[in-house]
């Protein structure tokens, strides 16, 4: 059996641990129900307080001044944990927590891709799962742009009428969300008209991980792209 967990979420797991090692409360930056934070809170082996929101943080109970720190779920952007992890430095007086260069990578690009890819765009689809946090938030930062934005999981629930009046139209995926997904919205949107692909100028991301060992043979002695999410 092969571990096939991110690293970045391992390292989450290891954080966690380390910090309940030394005697402190955890407190998990997340969503409720999302398989990583699920996993998380199994990993850690001690109670975990989960966290969303800034007014969750003020209905936790625990003293002020309890010897406490945070991790988060590795596929929210910097931008939506900074004001949870304001709001528990401003009340803990006995903080830790990690370096904001845990959180993954692909979600805050993806992010700031997708603020501008909404001025450009009359329409945004997003291609993702119905239970992926970074996926809904890339939706979300459509709606709050007035950008008609939908999630999709695939091609086959592309809905026509979306396409009624429009020109334009933005197309992203959440981290995880495989590129073959992504193709076949791309053929859908062919089967309704001619379309002109155009991709935007972004980050690269070329961060690489390890192959897990029972996997590194003589001939494959190497590190591969990584999978964000």
């Amino acid at each position: 059996m092969l571990d096939a967990t991110c690293p970045l979420v391992s390292k989450v797991h290891a954080q966690g641990k380390r910090y309940v090692t030394r005697g402190r409360t955890l407190i998990l930056i997340g969503h409720a129900g999302h398989p990583e934070v699920e996993g998380t809170m199994g990993q850690v082996g001690a109670p975990v307080h989960l966290v969303s929101t800034v007014e969750d943080v003020a209905q936790l109970e625990l003293p002020d001044d309890a010897a406490v720190a945070y991790v988060t779920q590795t596929t929210l952007s910097v931008d939506d944990t900074r004001g949870v992890i304001t709001a528990l430095e401003a009340r803990f007086s006995d903080l830790e927590g990690p370096d904001v260069s845990d959180i993954c990578y692909a979600t805050q690009h993806r992010q700031s891709a997708v603020r501008e890819l909404c001025e450009a765009v009359d329409l945004l689809l997003v291609v993702g799962s119905r239970n992926s946090s970074n996926s809904n938030r890339l939706r979300e930062i459509g709606v709050e742009h007035g950008v008609p934005s939908h999630l999709i999981a695939d091609g086959s629930e592309l809905n026509p009428a979306w396409l009624h009046g429009v020109k334009t139209i933005g197309l992203t995926a959440g981290a995880s969300a495989p590129e073959e997904l992504v193709l076949s919205v791309i053929e859908s949107l062919r089967r309704h008209g001619d379309i002109e692909v155009e991709q935007m100028d972004g980050v690269r991301e070329d961060i690489e991980f390890r192959l897990p060992p029972e996997l590194r043979t003589p001939a494959a002695r190497k590190t591969v792209p990584s999978s964000a999410g």
